[in-house]
């Protein structure tokens, strides 16, 4: 029987972009790249039964409509089940894909099968070669030390969010941290961009716009430098950089915390057996946002203590705290329990000050306390000396002005200073199953992009998970190539991309995957943007915001 897409298989094949003769206008339809996990469930059937609703209406209404189909086949677990198994990644890969896409067909959705391909095609991955090439070519690709999650058991790199209790997800081994040389897109070089381009979405969700938003995390606030009490703990510096978005609470503070891996933090460890073991602790667990907010707050006191800024005679003490994250802003912070959660249940367990500096607009500041709940909404200044009765506002600007003025040694003790949450984005990944990053490391030319001329980096066939780690690292002949610049005997790049990667330009090739470069520009123009997407509130922060973050697309 014939189904409704016209033929017996469930290809519903696009047709060409219209030629300015044609009135049939344009519709692009696609879910969420699925991962060939090997069978369809339930999820899947009601994902792919939406947009195939979805587009079947819109061909009644007379639209050329694209719903294409593919499919994102990179990744680690390809990689444990042939550890687990004893079976190639690549035959494990394509065999679910078969499976699956037998499944799709059953269902008898109109999807345009012509235009399928799995990311982990060759023919696929090698435009994301020159992708990469092209940016590393205008400084939007890095290499840099950076620290990260170690699984020792399973030899890769965790994110964040893979890291529970110390232990990772998969492995339940310890997490180390270390010090590794990784890849990086350089995104960040387009936070305001990015930030401003959510305005124009006006047909996305506002909650995955304000999700986007707060991903990104612009504030303004000041960079305020807190002199050192001299011969207070074990340092040498004079000095501490805190950035901070409310210096309008400033008479409110009761400590300041830095990271584990603050400066400060190791010059304290290095002298005491408590700080560096409470330091070892918090590094090894999960940094990600929803590990921080719901993890209990620990710190441990320093001994050094530091000048409040606008009032050099009160001290505070300096504390090592497991919620300050080095990577934002200076990896140091005030404690404003009266008006900040994290504070104030952190004050509550070290019984440290704290004084309500901010009250309702109709308040009594005789008798407005804060209990086991800080106030976070507006209202008016009290028990701040001579902010008192000055709006939020008021207070900011009143305390900045001062602050930018004063001094410490020879630069102003503040300024003022924009600052985003986004980091660069780490691509770098020591697995195997990936796309190749497409360099070579010589002795004596240091890393070379492998040139565009030259075929594609492919994966090795013939590799082995008999142990841990990365199959390349050990590969005898894969990773010794000549310099493509001297000749002499080099070294191939054994990481691979992160998935995130492949998945974050699949919606442009669609549009032309027979092209022999990434993209045909016509048909981009043509169909892009998407006009409807489906698939989980998971995909609204990572997946679209890189897709969006990546030059050219």
């Amino acid at each position: 029987m014939l189904n409704p897409a016209g033929n017996r298989n469930g290809t519903r094949r696009t047709s060409s972009p219209p030629t300015t003769t044609t009135r049939a206008k344009k519709y692009y339809v696609l879910e969420m790249f699925p991962y060939p996990s090997g069978r369809i469930h339930m999820g899947h059937v009601r994902n792919y039964a939406m947009g195939d609703v979805v587009a079947r209406y819109k061909r009644a209404r007379g639209y050329n409509v694209l719903h294409p189909m593919g499919w994102d086949a990179f990744g680690m677990p390809a990689e444990n089940a042939a550890m687990e198994r004893g079976v190639h990644p690549a035959a494990w890969t394509y065999q679910n894909i078969a499976s699956m896409k037998a499944q799709l067909k059953v269902m008898g959705l109109s999807l345009d099968w012509s235009r399928e391909f799995a990311t982990c095609d060759v023919d696929y991955y090698q435009h994301q070669q020159h992708l990469f090439v092209d940016f590393l070519e205008k400084g939007l690709v890095y290499r840099k030390q950076s620290k990260v999650n170690w699984d020792p058991v399973d030899n890769t790199v965790l994110a964040n969010e893979q890291v529970i209790d110390g232990r990772g997800w998969r492995s339940g081994a310890l997490v180390e941290q270390r010090e590794l040389t990784q890849w990086f897109f350089r995104i960040t070089d387009f936070n305001q961009d990015l930030l401003d381009l959510l305005d124009t979405l006006d047909q996305w969700p506002e909650k995955v716009r304000l999700m986007q938003k707060n991903w990104i995390g612009r504030s303004e606030g000041l960079t305020i430098r807190w002199e050192i009490v001299p011969g207070t703990g074990a340092t040498d510096a004079t000095e501490v950089a805190v950035y901070t978005t409310r210096p309008d609470t400033l008479f409110g503070a009761s400590f300041l915390a830095i990271a584990a891996d603050h400066p400060l933090a190791r010059q304290a460890a290095a002298a005491s057996p408590e700080i560096e073991a409470f330091c070892e602790e918090t590094r090894r667990a999960g940094t990600s946002l929803a590990a921080l907010e719901t993890a209990e707050k620990r710190g441990v006191d320093t001994g050094i203590r530091v000048k409040h800024p606008l009032d050099p005679s009160w001290e505070l003490p300096v504390y090592v705290a497991n919620f300050v994250l080095m990577d934002y802003g200076t990896g140091a912070i005030f404690g404003c329990p009266s008006g900040d959660q994290r504070d104030l249940d952190f004050a509550h367990k070290y019984d440290l000050p704290v004084v309500a500096v901010v009250m309702p607009k109709d308040g009594d500041a005789a008798s407005f306390t804060i209990g086991t709940e800080a106030y976070v909404g507006d209202g008016v200044m009290i028990n701040s000396r001579y902010l008192d009765g000055l709006t939020i506002e008021g207070a900011f600007e009143k305390v900045a002005s001062t602050l930018e003025q004063a001094s410490i040694g020879n630069a102003p003790q503040a300024e003022r200073k924009v600052n985003f949450r986004l980091r660069d984005w780490g691509i770098s990944r020591q697995r195997y199953w990936g796309c190749p990053i497409p360099v070579i490391h010589c002795d004596d030319c240091g890393v070379i992009p492998v040139p565009k001329a030259d075929p594609p980096v492919k994966l090795p066939d013939d590799v082995t998970f008999d142990k841990p780690g990365n199959p390349l690292d050990r590969h005898p002949t894969w990773r010794h190539v000549s310099c493509p610049r001297c000749g002499k005997d080099a070294r191939r790049e054994t990481d691979t991309m992160d998935t995130f990667v492949d998945s974050s330009w699949y919606f442009a090739r669609f549009t032309a995957p027979w092209e022999s470069k990434p993209t045909n520009p016509a048909a981009v123009d043509h169909w892009l943007p998407v006009d409807q997407y489906i698939g989980g509130i998971e995909h609204a922060i990572l997946h679209l915001l890189y897709s969006a973050s990546l030059p050219g697309q």
